[in-house]
């Protein structure tokens, strides 16, 4: 008679997206990311408060310099966190752990989700201490509170730029290719849309830059038009991304 072998329980998506989160956040190149994502706030918090003019000092346009980090440097952090398992070979280890590579999938992705959702309150930390700066040097009597339609779609949009980094770090599995494509080509169709004529009409529904602007703008009431072009832009460049991605990560080999 064989006897029965207990095998341990599948670790729940919540651990292995804490489990993910750290590793975006306790390797060297993560740290420095975060540490950037931050500086950059402050450095132009900072801007902010030395350059616009008194009447124009809002906690809306604050906010907005806070959040110029996450915007840059912070979907770099989901790209890493995918591609480094793979150049530093751990992603066997993980694997093994979790044989399901859909769960350790839907783990990072929710890491990300999270870690976007946190660095964006940091941002707006930032703020804060940049509006309590402001009324200390007497630079503006504005208020202190953001417009919960700001929060919302800039957190949107934080955790949008954060998936499309996890996206594009499936779909390569290597780090500079990665990085480098995830700001090339939604740049080159940037500056295509604007110079070739012929373009501008789709530019207008694909370009990332032209359809995300609104979500960080104080005071833009998005309209249904906004919306359908946020959606058909983001899937091309998150929702194709992210389904070949899936489709790679779940066929590679592990060496």
């Amino acid at each position: 008679m064989t006897a029965a072998v207990n095998r341990p329980a599948a670790p729940s998506l919540a651990r292995l997206t804490l489990v993910e989160l750290r590793k975006m956040t306790d390797t060297r190149a993560g740290r420095w990311l975060l540490a950037f994502v931050a500086l950059i706030g402050v450095a132009l918090v900072v801007v902010v408060l030395v350059a616009v003019p008194r009447a124009e000092l809002t906690m809306p346009e604050l906010f907005s310099a806070a959040i110029s980090g996450v915007s840059l440097l912070l979907p770099v952090v989901g790209v890493l966190s995918v591609t480094g398992e793979w150049s530093q070979r751990t992603a066997l280890t993980t694997f093994v752990l979790v044989p399901d590579r859909r769960r350790v999938i839907a783990a990072k992705l929710a890491a990300g989700a999270v870690l976007a959702a946190v660095c964006l309150a940091a941002a707006a930390l930032v703020a804060w201490a940049g509006r309590a700066a402001a009324a200390a040097l007497d630079r503006t009597d504005a208020g202190w509170g953001l417009p919960p339609q700001l929060l919302g779609t800039a957190l949107l949009f934080a955790v949008l730029g954060m998936l499309g980094g996890v996206a594009f770090g499936m779909v390569f599995l290597n780090s500079p290719l990665a990085i480098v494509l995830l700001f090339l080509l939604p740049t080159v169709w940037t500056i295509l849309g604007e110079t070739v004529s012929a373009l501008e009409k789709a530019a207008g529904w694909l370009d990332l830059n032209r359809t995300t602007e609104p979500l960080l703008q104080p005071g833009v009431q998005l309209t249904a038009e906004m919306w359908a072009r946020l959606a058909v832009s983001e899937a091309v460049w998150l929702l194709v991304p992210l389904l070949i991605g899936c489709y790679r990560v779940l066929r590679a080999e592990v060496g």
